[in-house]
């Protein structure tokens, strides 16, 4: 009798054994009843509840656990699927590329752990179903990590690697009348977890479906579907089926397109292949645009013509080429609006959507929402479930095999070690598994329409044998690309590749290479690293993409989904856990968190307002003579939304217009005029011009928000009032005191130096002295690119400045003169307080700043700075304030809704706003910089009764606004949002300018030099601020 030896796991050329061959994903049933309802009495699940035994090592493991006679009743249970790190047994671990064993053992690659290696050890009792009973079964299963050995009834039955593809076996042999007991032994680490290597938490465990199924007399092995079309006539089709059947018989075919008959044909079946094509004239074509679905249904007949099995597959009639060095989907040049997406739940790991597919439907439906069209499911298959709403709500699909050494030639590449570390690289010992992943990526989803470019793995440097994987694909399949990214590191055989693709190169870059003749299309298959407050300057990239026949057709955002999981505390309170937080070493920490969707509760985080407007179809622009509609679409006309052409006058809806006739054709620009006039009255006017789905879809309702423009197209100035409002001034002793209509000021000539007290009827409103401010709590991008040591000097003179004579002499009693600070200067409308510090900088800076106060209670405020030889720019130029936490409410006249940056305002729209001010936190993993708005006109912060102060600018030089519960050095010294301090207050700052929050990547790119503060030339900003 067969045995399993477990000392092969550490063996490359052993993988799997006694598995069956890799085919289409497709559930069969017993009669065409069954399948319309998808209850199938020749599938039995055996998700649920098993027995469970952990062990650190093989060697600590159970040994017979998988006799018959021995007794597992008294062990754990567990949920199945599930990752058993979520269950309670070992601690889930985060590392980006270093191998999760590295510095712990030596392990030579292509070994494995033996010192600690978790072996999760599994018993499942069954007994068939009648239905099932007397047929041969098979058993898949869908995903376990990494290893797996299984038995039946003590029997051996097999063994398999790949995490992430499904398996099947044949059970036949070993089952018993009764009860039967399945046992799996599942490693956490195999040899082929060295090519595993992604980024992201280290798992293990059976974490996604576990089926059974009775094979029939006739039985559908294998299908593979493709639609033809000859040339670039998309009018004439043939649908081409190639089935692989088990038995004699024969097979109806019916394909449908919303419940009406295209076509039915019954072909005979001899066992073996069977080959059908049929014409299908003028299809509906398969896009993201319109995924216009068919289903062909196919019932196989045993001899006696009795229903026998019945399965079906999705059809969408589609044609992806190659021309001309552009990828055309269906005759049209396609621009991927894409998002990298690892498969992760805050709750369940990567056991995502195991129970419900609500998970999985509400990523779909955000991206959708947002206007991505496409995914790279980074890197590795994902569940089954993805691709099916991929093909049924839309969105293209790079699929990639599971696949990455990154951890094996970094080191190559910065020269520590040589090319002999690096895997694959050729080694024959590797060639097979390669190989087999590559196959059962094929295999499993040859079939989706969604699925528009095959990518053979990720970062896995290059060579011979990733060539050949190619080649392999390419005889598989001639009607979708092959890609792969990691020849840019290993250029030696660039044809692998059919796609030149990058990973975070700059815009400047990507024009670079192009400019020397684009030999074949360029996508970025990541980029826009989204870790924490990210994504700046997306826009440069898109607008690339969206030149006329451009070579760089799009990219994929660096990724959808923050991988962090829910966690207690040591006071019992649930948070966002990431890398480190479970004690695991090695790590890269926070590095987990880069999605524009949070992790907690799958909600867009505010990075998806802008990505939602740079992937948008249809372009805007705005001015006073009317505005100009761009259809980005290549399959549909504006015509099928409805637009709608608002008025705003300084913030308010003025007027509101439903336009039609705005029917601009796919790929077409045309201009209409505005449909407003503009009033006389005093006022900012903005136009936005929206366009809107007319129906329900499955992924939005009637009504939501495709694509807009707007634009300020006039600003009618009022008559400023001449009247002066009286006011007293008060020259004490150590404050000088300003008194008008219902306030009072205090400013102090002591060490503190500043505006100490503004009351206003009667209550104090600031807690603390406003102070310049030139710091910001540094993002994730800030961390990666040094900003500290870099611009740390600006946090000290935040916090340190202190003040200096402002160079006007006053008498001194002792003799001579003194320097006075601050200078007070009384005119006719006004009291006029300035204030110059000394800046803690190397070399020094000072900066003044001024107070103009008025009668009835406006403070004007004005901060100069001049440029210093020598110093770093700022990455904020502004006043700090502090106010009691009682006023938690802020309303705007500014860009939003979400937070907005320098480089990241474009998907903003001006108008009022309002929120609480804790509500700007963003939930980023580790606490930073966020909230800002841009483009403020005015401000006001408030209490529950609506009292507080406002602040404004000229609306010709609006202002950069935060109210947030912390200073920026509180965000700063806190690595979770749990080690924040109780909050006392509310941080208001004005901000001239603040530096644009970067995102070309997370480790060393600078935030564009445009969007930083100038520093070269004096810097002032003025804005006014009063109590109400």
């Amino acid at each position: 009798m067969a045995a399993f030896d477990f000392a092969k796991v550490k063996d490359p050329t052993f993988f799997k054994e006694n598995v069956l061959n890799a085919h289409a994903s497709f559930r069969t049933y017993a009669s065409r009843e069954e399948y319309r309802t998808g209850s199938s009495s020749l599938a039995l699940k055996l998700d649920g509840i098993w027995k469970f035994a952990y062990a650190k090592n093989y060697t600590s493991a159970i040994p017979g656990f998988e006799k018959t006679d021995y007794d597992c009743s008294g062990w754990d249970d567990i949920h199945v699927p599930a990752h058993i790190q979520m269950e309670g047994y070992d601690i889930p671990q985060y590392a980006n590329i270093q191998y999760p064993w590295d510095g712990r053992e030596e392990v030579q690659p292509g070994e494995i752990p033996q010192r600690f290696n978790p072996v999760a050890s599994y018993v499942k009792y069954f007994e068939l179903p009648e239905s099932m009973q007397g047929k041969p079964v098979h058993i898949e299963f869908e995903g376990v990590e990494s290893g797996m050995a299984l038995w039946l009834n003590g029997s051996y039955v097999g063994y398999t690697e790949d995490s992430f593809s499904a398996h099947a076996f044949d059970l036949t042999p070993y089952l018993q009348p009764g009860v039967n007991k399945l046992a799996v032994q599942v490693f956490k680490w195999t040899s082929s977890s060295w090519c595993e290597d992604q980024d992201f938490f280290r798992f293990s465990g059976i974490f996604r479906s576990v089926w059974l199924y009775a094979i029939p007399t006739v039985h559908l092995e294998d299908i593979s579907v493709k639609t033809l079309f000859a040339g670039d006539d998309f009018t004439h089709s043939t649908l081409e089926v190639a089935l692989q059947v088990e038995g004699k018989g024969a097979a109806r075919l019916t394909l449908r397109r919303s419940e009406l008959e295209v076509f039915s044909e019954k072909i005979a079946l001899n066992g073996g292949s069977a080959l059908f094509s049929h014409a299908v004239e003028n299809p509906y074509l398969w896009s993201a645009e319109d995924p216009a679905l068919y289903e062909l249904e196919i019932e196989l007949l045993d001899d006696a013509g009795h229903p026998a099995e019945v399965t079906g597959q999705k059809v969408g009639f589609r044609k992806f080429e190659l021309k001309n060095n552009r990828m055309l989907l269906n005759g049209k040049r396609i621009v991927f609006k894409g998002a990298n997406r690892h498969e992760f739940s805050s709750i369940t790991g990567r056991a995502v959507g195991v129970h419900t597919h609500e998970e999985l439907l509400r990523d779909i439906i955000t991206m959708k929402q947002n206007n991505i069209n496409a995914i790279r499911t980074s890197h590795y298959q994902n569940q089954d479930a993805l691709y099916d709403l991929c093909d049924e709500y839309g969105l293209y699909l790079i699929a990639e095999n599971n696949l990455e050494s990154h951890g094996t030639w970094d080191i190559h590449q910065a020269g520590i070690r040589g090319i002999e570390g690096v895997l694959p690289n050729d080694k024959p010992e590797w060639k097979a598994v390669l190989f087999d992943r590559m196959n059962s990526t094929y295999q499993r989803d040859k079939n989706h329409p969604a699925v528009l470019i095959w990518s053979l793995g990720n970062e896995s440097f290059g060579g011979e044998t990733l060539l050949q994987m190619a080649e392999m694909v390419r005889r598989f399949d001639d009607t979708r690309l092959v890609h792969y990214e990691g020849v840019v590191n290993d250029p030696r055989f660039l044809e692998t590749t059919d796609i030149e693709s990058h990973m975070y190169s700059t815009v400047k870059d990507i024009k670079e290479y192009l400019a020397q003749g684009d030999k074949r299309p360029y996508i970025e298959c990541e980029y826009s690293h989204a870790m924490g407050n990210s994504n700046g300057a997306l826009h440069k990239y898109t607008e690339l993409a969206d030149q006329k026949n451009c070579g760089y057709q799009g990219g994929f955002i660096w990724d959808y989904i923050d991988q962090s999981i829910w966690k207690k505390d040591r006071y019992g309170k649930w948070f966002q856990a990431y890398g480190g937080d479970f004690g695991e070493r090695p790590t890269d920490y926070n590095f987990s968190g880069n999605g524009i969707a949070y992790g907690g509760d799958r909600a867009p985080s505010p990075k998806m307002q802008e990505v939602k407007f740079c992937y948008q179809n249809i372009a805007v622009s705005i001015d006073n003579s009317g505005f100009e509609v761009w259809n980005k679409n290549l399959f549909t006309s504006t015509d099928a939304f409805d637009c709608v052409a608002l008025l705003h006058r300084d913030g308010k809806l003025y007027q509101q217009q439903e336009l039609t006739n705005i029917d601009v054709a796919p790929e077409e620009r045309s201009s209409f005029p505005l449909p407003f006039m503009v009033p006389a009255l005093p006022g900012e006017y903005a136009v936005t011009i929206s366009f809107r789905l007319k129906e329900d879809t499955s992924w939005a309702k009637k009504g939501h928000e495709v694509a807009f423009g707007q634009g300020v197209i006039a600003a009618v100035r009022s008559i400023p009032s001449k009247k002066v409002a009286p006011f007293t001034v008060m020259h004490g002793t150590h404050n000088i005191g300003v008194r008008g209509e219902n306030f009072d000021v205090l400013f102090s000539n002591l060490k503190e130096c500043g505006l100490t007290s503004y009351r206003y009827a009667g209550k104090e409103m600031i807690q603390e002295i406003p102070r310049p401010n030139f710091w910001r709590a540094p993002t994730d991008n800030d961390c990666g690119n040094n900003m500290g040591g870099v611009r740390g000097q600006w946090k000290l003179a935040s916090l340190y400045a202190t003040a200096k004579g402002i160079g006007k002499e006053i008498p001194s009693v002792h003799g001579g003169t003194i320097l006075q600070n601050p200078t007070c200067e009384v005119e006719a409308d006004s009291v006029v307080v300035t204030y110059l510090y000394n800046l803690q900088t190397s070399p020094a800076a000072e900066c003044s700043l001024q107070y103009r106060v008025f009668g009835d209670g406006r403070i004007q405020t004005t901060l100069h700075y001049d440029p210093v030889e020598g110093l770093a720019a700022m990455p904020e130029f502004g006043v700090l304030f502090k106010i009691d936490a009682d006023y938690d409410t802020v309303e705007w006249y500014g860009n939003g809704p979400a937070e907005t940056y320098w480089d990241r305002q474009h998907g903003a729209k001006l108008g009022i706003y309002q929120n609480k001010v804790a509500d700007n936190m963003a939930q980023y993993l580790v606490p930073q910089e966020c909230g800002a708005k841009t483009a403020v006109r005015w401000a006001k912060v408030v209490d529950r009764k609506g009292r507080g102060l406002l602040f404004t600018a000229d609306a010709a030089k609006p202002m950069f606004f935060s109210a947030l519960p912390y200073t920026p050095h509180e965000m700063e010294s806190a690595k979770h949002p749990y080690e924040l301090p109780p909050v006392h207050y509310t941080v208001i700052r004005a901000m001239g300018e603040q530096m644009g929050v970067g995102g070309d990547d997370s480790w060393g790119a600078n935030v564009h030099p445009e969007y930083i503060p100038d520093v070269t030339k004096p810097v002032e900003f003025t804005f006014t601020f009063r109590g109400i």
